[in-house]
C-alpha cells in the first residue's frame, strides 16, 4: 500500500493541491505501518519478559508507538521525513536482535525485517526527494 501510495504522490505535480493530499495519505498509512511494526516487540516483550533487554525494547517500541501517533498532525514532508527516519531506526535496532542479538531470532527473520523497514523508509521519503 506504501508503494501504490507513494508512487501516486510522486506523480502528482508539486504544485498541485492533490500533491498535499497524497503525501498526507502516504503519511498516514506509514505511520499505521509503523505503529503495527513496533507493537510486534510489545508482544514479543510480553510473551519473554525474563529476557534482557525487554524493557529497552518496550521503551524504543513506545517511542516509535508515540512517532507514528504523532506524525499524523504534521505538516506532510515533516511527517514522512520522520517517519522515514523511524523505519531506519527501527531497521537497527532489528539488526540489533540479529541471531547474536538480545533475543533469539532467525537470520532471515532480523534481514527480512529490517529490509522492510528500510524499503518502507524510502518508498516514505521518495515524495521528498521529487518536490
Amino acid at each position: 500500500m506504501c508503494a501504490v501510495l507513494s508512487a501516486r504522490a510522486v506523480r502528482v505535480p508539486t504544485a498541485d493541491a492533490d500533491r498535499l493530499v497524497a503525501e498526507l495519505r502516504l503519511a498516514q498509512v506509514a505511520s499505521t505501518v509503523l505503529a503495527f511494526v513496533a507493537a510486534a516487540y510489545l508482544g514479543s516483550a510480553a510473551l519473554e519478559p525474563g529476557v534482557p533487554g525487554t524493557s529497552l525494547d518496550v521503551a524504543l517500541a513506545l517511542g516509535f508507538v508515540i512517532l507514528a501517533a504523532t506524525a499524523s498532525w504534521w505538516d506532510p514532508r515533516a511527517a514522512l521525513t520522520a517517519l522515514s527516519a523511524g523505519f531506519v531506526a527501527h531497521a537497527l535496532v532489528d539488526l540489533a536482535h540479529g541471531p547474536g542479538g538480545c533475543r533469539r531470532r532467525a537470520a532471515l527473520y532480523v534481514i527480512g525485517c529490517a529490509v522492510h523497514n528500510l524499503a518502507t523508509a524510502a518508498l516514505c521519503y521518495l515524495p521528498i526527494l521529487r518536490r
